[in-house]
């Protein structure tokens, strides 16, 4: 738990006040005593007597007990005055703004920790160091503006970046966007955003709590808490959206499968985030919008109304409606749509968008909203599209769009561009506590984004029957790295996975015995692979369609002396569609499945879909509709489909084979041929590190 000393303080000292507010100690001075906080404030510098107007103690020896501490110091003196205000001052609450430790120096790092420990000793928390500071509606702990407005009911924003979250607060601030938690989390020593998230999650309170939340983050230290407190949350009736930054550089890695070389971090974090129901954002506008969007009445559908009195706009936010999966329904058929234009200016079309022109009024407007709410079922939200050329005013118009948005029950959105030429207007219509839109498309892929985003998967999931015990027997017995033939089908076959009926032979007279076995003719050809090369069609290792006992013969010679070929592999050839599952073991994250389309496809297009273990067959089956070659396997041109049950069941069961076999590192089901009577792994490669 968070001490409640940090949260709502009876008293805050500032370590290191300045009267140079152009100073961290001076700015957080003149934040904390400008902030609602009604407690004592107290003051340490050794060169003043009074700051601010506060009286000013030498050093903390000095003070009485205090519940908070504020240090605006030089790391070196840090430790020695945690030290003081933890075990002699009673302090719990501590925010540490100053720089040099972990993130500079190994010397910083061993500061830090004496820190942490004096701090854990007496129950307290820390925020920082290297950080911005804290603030609540209860008081401001943070040398940077601008102050948000505070609202119980805001944005609860926790960032691992202090100077990302100023520019983040300007941009919703300017907007409409109010807070109420900021925590700047800096070096994270003590406290991080997941610790952040539990406490959201441990003290939520449906009627007092914030219900939406906004993460940034650089790294994220714990996924499993972070998913567990996010899908909590977000279950009890919040909203989270969330950048998580660095994931192009932190996804290099050297693999030896298709699935290492899919498994970058960046896409961990989408099936993490996809898992825990977060809306993933990419930039700070988008962030904000997002959560612009939370703060409105939650969307119940994806079919829009677009009013408008600038034609192109509104062409550009269909376009972005449309490409993200949302619908602009036709409304000129409609049977009130006669009436709606009538009590609109000649010239005004009603098809949707609705324009209503550049000389629309407030009563025009008002006359639409109405009809969107009350006339037209097959329309679940508007967006309002309203600026200005700088002729008129526009107050009329922002306050009947303020009434409708208070009064109707389909969500309304306000895209009001003209910041300049009606900048008073719009900063009118903010105040009474809505959330202004300027760009149409920056809030078109905020809706897509926030409609398209899944409700977090549960907790526990049925998973698909397999025979753990023989997994288990075969794993035991086999050594680290890649898993021979007869091993790893021991392995699917427990899984209950789908393979082809296989041999592997390394004598001549073997293999002529097993094409004898299975009839090798036209109508049952066989496949003649290597087996010991990594890459065995690069190495010329493949045969196809191998059709009599001659070839069988031939092809055997040529393939049992191609380098590294200790065995010949053989079975009968299958038909399909190459599809393709795979898994990777993430030290933090757990195992990740990817699936997709499989054989060249893989390579060349990458169009998988991945996700976190457990991942259960129905998820599967929603995820792979999102498969931009999803057309193919529902089968085109003449071409037999892909049986999707089965296949989602197939994802479903790699997911309990890794989670029954945790030492599978890397894992490869490519191709797997599908069609509609059947799914079947024709390659596998399973890579154990225990």
């Amino acid at each position: 738990m968070i001490a409640k000393e940090l949260l709502n303080p009876r008293s805050i000292v500032i370590c290191g006040a300045s009267s140079d507010v152009h100073k961290p100690g001076g700015k957080s001075l003149k934040n904390l005593l400008e902030s609602p906080f009604k407690g004592q404030v107290y003051a340490v510098n050794p060169k003043e007597t009074e700051v601010q107007g506060v009286k000013c103690y030498a050093k903390v020896e000095d003070l009485p007990q205090v519940d908070c501490a504020i240090l605006c110091i030089a790391a070196k003196f840090c430790a020695q005055t945690v030290d003081v205000l933890a075990k002699e001052k009673g302090c719990k609450g501590f925010i540490i703004v100053s720089a040099g430790f972990s993130e500079e120096s190994h010397e910083g790092a061993e500061i830090e920790k004496h820190i942490v420990d004096t701090i854990n000793s007496v129950g307290g928390s820390l925020i920082g160091p290297n950080c911005t500071g804290f603030l609540n509606t209860n008081y401001s702990g943070c040398f940077d503006t601008p102050i948000p407005p505070l609202d119980p009911k805001g944005v609860d924003f926790i960032t691992g970046s202090g100077a990302t979250a100023v520019f983040i607060k300007e941009y919703g601030i300017s907007n409409g966007l109010k807070f109420n938690s900021v925590w700047a989390v800096g070096n994270s020593a003590q406290l991080g955003i997941e610790d952040v998230l539990e406490h959201l999650d441990e003290t939520f309170d449906p009627e007092k709590s914030s219900h939406v939340i906004m993460l940034y983050m650089e790294k994220i230290g714990d996924p499993q808490r972070l998913l567990k407190h996010s899908r909590s949350l977000i279950n009890k009736g919040c909203h989270i959206a969330a950048i998580k930054s660095g994931g192009s550089a932190a996804g290099s890695r050297a693999a030896s499968s298709h699935t290492g070389a899919l498994a970058t971090n960046d896409a961990a974090v989408d099936a993490l985030f996809r898992k825990a129901g977060i809306v993933r954002c990419q930039n700070r506008q988008e962030l904000t919008t997002v959560c612009g969007v939370f703060m409105y009445p939650e969307l119940k559908g994806k079919r829009c109304a677009i009013v408008t009195h600038a034609g192109g706009p509104a062409v550009m936010l269909t376009d972005v409606l449309s490409n993200g999966g949302m619908d602009i329904p036709s409304l000129k058929e409609h049977p009130k749509a006669p009436e709606l234009l009538s009590k609109l200016f000649g010239g005004s079309s009603v098809g949707n968008p609705i324009d209503f022109l550049a000389t629309g009024t407030a009563e025009q407007l008002g006359y639409i909203l109405d009809a969107v709410e009350n006339d037209f079922d097959e329309i679940d939200f508007s967006v309002v599209i309203f600026g200005s050329p700088g002729l008129f005013s526009n107050k009329e118009v922002y306050d009947l769009l303020d009434q409708k948005m208070r009064t109707c029950k389909k969500p309304i959105f306000p895209v009001l561009p003209s910041i300049i030429n009606v900048k008073d207007e719009i900063n009118d219509f903010i105040a009474k506590g809505n959330i202004n839109f300027p760009e149409e498309c920056v809030l078109g892929n905020a809706l897509v984004k926030v409609y398209n985003t899944p409700k977090p998967q549960p907790e526990h999931v049925e998973t698909p029957v397999i025979d753990v015990a023989r997994i288990r027997k075969t794993v035991d017995r086999c050594k680290d790295g890649y898993m021979e033939i007869a091993d790893y089908n021991e392995l699917l076959d427990a899984a209950g996975i789908s393979r082809k009926k296989s041999v592997e032979v390394s004598k001549k007279e073997d293999a002529l015995a097993f094409a004898k076995e299975v009839g090798c003719s036209k109508d049952v050809p066989l496949v003649m692979k290597v087996v010991g090369p990594l890459h065995k069609s690069d190495v010329g290792g493949v045969t196809l369609g191998v059709k009599d006992l001659d070839t069988v013969d031939k092809e055997f010679d040529r393939l049992i002396v191609i380098p590294e070929t200790y065995a010949v592999e053989m079975y009968p050839m299958l038909d399909g569609t190459d599809v393709y599952i795979g898994a990777i073991r993430d030290e933090k994250f757990g195992h990740q499945i990817f699936f997709g389309l499989g054989g060249i496809f893989i390579e060349v297009l990458k169009d998988v879909q991945s996700a976190l273990a457990p991942i259960t067959a129905a998820e599967a089956k929603e995820m792979l509709k999102q498969l931009k070659g999803y057309k193919i396997l529902e089968g085109v041109r003449g071409q037999e489909g892909v049986n999707i049950d089965l296949y989602a069941e197939q994802v479903a069961r790699v997911s309990a084979l890794v989670q029954a076999a945790p030492e599978i590192a890397e894992m490869d089901l490519n191709p797997l041929l599908g069609n509609p009577r059947y799914v079947t792994a024709v390659d596998a490669r399973i890579r154990l590190e225990k």
